[in-house]
């Protein structure tokens, strides 16, 4: 079912990704320079134009993730010392569940 679901996802964003290739094949420039200095262009790069949309998607979701990545550090800091201290907790219990004589003798 999952595998359905992913496909019935994915095919439109491919055939949709397909389409937009096949119509913006015309070369673009894009111009690195926003002041061009007496008519000079500054760095530039030519390419197809779905190719160019491409590459600006996949960098908008690698910056998306990155960004997200380190919005989550507090709660990645959390839960490790979460788990530290599950482990401090479960080798104390562990180390008590060993002795119950010893226990038991604190106890009278």
């Amino acid at each position: 079912m999952a595998k359905f679901l992913k496909w019935l996802f994915l095919l439109p964003i491919i055939v949709i990704g397909l389409a937009l290739a096949l119509a913006n094949r015309q070369i673009a420039t894009i111009y690195f320079d926003p002041f061009p200095n007496g008519g000079v262009n500054g760095p530039q790069i030519s390419a197809p134009f779905f190719l160019i949309l491409f590459v600006a998607l996949m960098a908008g979701v690698v910056i998306g993730g990155v960004a997200t990545w380190i919005g989550q550090a507090p709660h990645r800091r959390a839960a490790r010392r979460t788990r530290a201290e599950l482990r401090r907790l479960s080798a104390e219990r562990t180390r008590h569940n060993l002795h119950p004589a010893i226990e038991n003798r604190r106890g009278a």
